[in-house]
């Protein structure tokens, strides 16, 4: 059987403020684990619309989309096109699952939820031609998922090819998140048994990992077994968690020792009406600065995320959250504009309010503004978003951050990192052409060596794990959870 797996770009792709850089960092992840689910002698073709052209002259057997929101439109065009050539056409992903309504029209099935369980029934039916026209999620497991199909992978175009995820969903539920959808009716938060989690890290050559979990630290017992597990490996990493989780505990030191380098943290807003709002639970009278000085006492980079336009923003928003992230030498900062996803507690929030001005997906990008604000005007909103990228990404600001951090090494990390990322467009666009992304993944992996301690003292919130109950402490004592990489070794040789 000839199987098309396709990622189609997102909207963003024909903005002139587009990035190539940033939509090749990732191979489509998702589509390589399903792809592991298809026989052997099945022939496979997975494309990423975002780092190729797409070939759509072929006639294969049965065709496989991942829709976002930001891609729908030109996903069902796509399969729409294969349809009417006769392939038998799949739809999954965010954007199916919170409107199924809308795509159902342009596939022969859709897919409900994440596709681990639905989509190896679904091959059983198809084959059977007992296919139906949807497929909901219902059990979630990770537990004995076959490796992810690697080789159909175009290493040579990706930045970080070495992406993996170990977990699924999120323990929170933020009211603007667009995974409490993709979740509903089944686990929210589950993760894979740490010995098929370390087989997968094995497998993977080099030195760097990007861990896409949206919330990495979010399982203790997995996650602390998953570090130790990681010891003498010789990996640096970088991954996402919350700043609740960096300041509970010891987990953050673990995840240091196994080498950690960089975290993705959602700080989103410093205003506690505004967390309120958005149900972001885990923030509140939580100290962002502590949690970023025990990052950097750890030589730990940070990715600080940050919303503009929630209710309780007013127009000093702009500059108080570029300040912060300047004085505290945050390395990068992602901003966007409040989206209300379809399938959100936000969304149906503004639904109810009259608040949504369009329905247009290609819009949904969190740089554009799409429901009608309330202290500041749709205008100030995206001129206070335009101006704060600009702003914290200005040579002066980044020296000036670069230089907050007290060793050596860490401020020329910093510099390196957050002025490569920003300030050499032509640079990651003539090796994007050239295909030679991979080539820079030494460049990276120097970048984020180890940094030594600077003897950061736990605070108030960090004490060694003093508000955990005995019990659960002495649960992930090391030695119940001390997986020997010799041993592990050992098991998936045997």
């Amino acid at each position: 059987m000839k199987v098309k797996m396709i990622l189609p770009a997102l909207a963003e792709a024909e903005s002139p403020f587009w990035r190539p850089i940033k939509y090749s960092l990732f191979p489509p992840l998702g589509l390589a684990t399903l792809a592991a689910y298809l026989d052997p002698d099945d022939e496979v073709d997975l494309q990423d619309q975002h780092v190729e052209t797409l070939n759509l002259d072929d006639n294969p057997d049965l065709v496989v989309i991942q829709v976002y929101i930001t891609n729908a439109y030109r996903a069902y065009k796509i399969a729409d096109h294969y349809r009417e050539k006769g392939a038998y056409v799949l739809l999954g992903g965010l954007h199916v699952t919170s409107l199924p309504e809308e795509a159902a029209p342009h596939a022969d099935t859709i897919f409900l939820g994440p596709g681990e369980e639905t989509f190896p029934a679904f091959l059983k039916d198809f084959k059977n031609n007992q296919a139906k026209k949807r497929y909901f999620s219902a059990k979630r497991t990770l537990a004995g998922i076959p490796p992810i199909r690697r080789d159909l992978i175009k290493r040579n175009r990706y930045l970080v090819p070495n992406s993996i995820v170990v977990t699924r969903g999120c323990p929170h539920h933020c009211d603007f998140c667009y995974k409490d959808a993709f979740f509903e009716g089944g686990k929210s938060f589950y993760t894979q048994q740490v010995d098929d989690a370390l087989a997968e890290i094995d497998r993977l050559p080099g030195k760097h990992l990007y861990f896409l979990d949206d919330h990495l630290l979010g399982n203790y017992r997995f996650a602390s077994a998953l570090f130790e597990g990681m010891k003498g490996m010789n990996r640096v990493f970088q991954g996402a968690a919350t700043v609740d989780s960096i300041l509970r505990g010891d987990l953050i030191e673990k995840a240091a020792e196994a080498g950690l380098r960089s975290v993705f943290v959602g700080f989103e807003t410093f205003s506690p009406e505004n967390l309120k709002q958005s149900n972001k639970k885990q923030n509140l009278k939580k100290d962002y600065e502590a949690a970023v000085n025990r990052l950097h006492s750890l030589g730990i980079m940070i990715n600080g995320s940050f919303v503009f336009g929630l209710d309780d923003d007013g127009q000093d928003v702009f500059k108080r959250t570029v300040d912060w992230g300047v004085q505290n030498a945050i390395t990068t900062s992602t901003y966007h504009i409040l989206t209300p996803y379809p399938g959100t507690k936000l969304f149906k929030d503004m639904e109810a309010q009259n608040r949504i001005v369009t329905r247009n997906w290609d819009m949904y990008d969190t740089r554009s503004v799409v429901y009608k604000t309330t202290k500041l005007t749709a205008q100030e909103l995206k001129e206070g978003y335009d101006w704060a990228y600009k702003e914290f990404y200005s040579w002066s600001n980044i020296f000036e951050a670069s230089l907050k951090h007290e060793s050596a090494k860490h401020k020329l990390k910093h510099l390196f990192y957050t002025g490569g990322w920003k300030k050499f467009e032509p640079v990651w666009n003539f090796l994007i052409k050239t295909k030679s992304l991979n080539n820079m993944l030494p460049v990276l992996e120097s970048i984020l060596s180890k940094v030594r301690s600077t003897g950061y003292t736990k605070n108030k919130y960090a004490e060694d794990s003093i508000n955990e109950p005995v019990e659960r402490k002495n649960l992930y004592n090391k030695k119940r959870i001390k997986y020997k990489l010799h041993d592990f070794h050992e098991k998936i040789n045997a």
